[in-house]
């Protein structure tokens, strides 16, 4: 079974087969759940509207640090109002980008250390984006301890070690399949089982096997977790269905949620 831990299904990509999709993923390639995070109100509300429609997809709530320029009290009472939704298990994404020369790195921490207030008391796990901010974000990190997850993990195994010491899951996807992964390989071997989560980004950050060739693709899609399963399945000596098993139910549990 696949638990897309981390999809953005609202994306234009899915405008002309959006529905047709979910339900063959669902019901044919083995798609168990699937949360989808938000990156402003917008694509908040159209989470929420994805998790209405379909019993096995959960929404996600937050502010990307991209649009941290939007953040303000009018923003964290609208974004409060969607917490109570039945299916918002999280909030997410959040953190830091410092990626392509973003200047508002001051308003970007204060968005993301709100939204830490918030989930901590809405005792909610939360879904961090870090981009080229390692030493800013986990300094904010060691302050607030949340539950939650490092989505599309980037980083070393030392980097990988102290975000498990504070309790953290790690979020995996198909970049630990690009032939120059060398960190994510590393990081695929080390992370305990218990901690580990499956991710596609979708539609971004498309595997290795379907960037080129016959097979390939112009979007991630969360059927493509077999084949990143496989291919850390492999380097770590496990099954295949037996890693899906695990970070499906790592998801669950990481989210307060039901396996369909």
């Amino acid at each position: 079974m696949i638990f897309d831990s981390h999809a953005h299904y609202y994306s234009d990509f899915f405008s002309e087969d959006r529905d047709e999709l979910l339900l063959r993923m669902h019901n044919e390639q083995g798609v168990c759940g699937i949360v989808c995070p938000s990156e402003d109100l917008l694509t908040a509300s159209e989470c929420v509207e994805l998790a209405r429609k379909y019993d096995f997809i959960y929404a996600a709530v937050g502010i990307h640090p991209v649009y941290a320029d939007t953040w303000d009290n009018s923003s964290a009472e609208r974004l409060s109002g969607l917490l109570s939704g039945e299916k918002v298990v999280a909030i997410g994404e959040i953190g830091l980008d410092y990626y392509r020369g973003y200047e508002n790195r001051e308003k970007q921490k204060f968005a993301f250390t709100s939204q830490l207030e918030l989930a901590a008391r809405e005792k909610m796990p939360v879904i961090i984006h870090n981009r080229k901010a390692h030493g800013d974000i986990y300094d904010i990190l060691r302050h607030y301890r949340p539950d939650g997850v490092m989505h599309c993990f980037s980083g070393s195994v030392e980097s990988a070690r102290e975000a498990l010491n504070m309790g953290l899951y790690i979020g995996l996807g198909g970049s630990v399949t690009f032939a120059n992964a060398v960190k994510p390989v590393e990081v695929a071997k080390y992370v305990p089982l218990d901690r580990l989560v499956l991710e596609t980004d979708a539609p971004y950050i498309i595997p290795r096997r379907f960037r080129t060739g016959e097979k390939k693709y112009g979007r991630s899609e969360s059927w493509m977790i077999d084949y990143v399963a496989e291919f850390i399945a492999q380097i770590r000596g496990i099954e295949k269905e037996k890693l899906l098993d695990i970070t499906a139910n790592n998801a669950a549990r990481l989210y307060g949620v039901k396996i369909l």
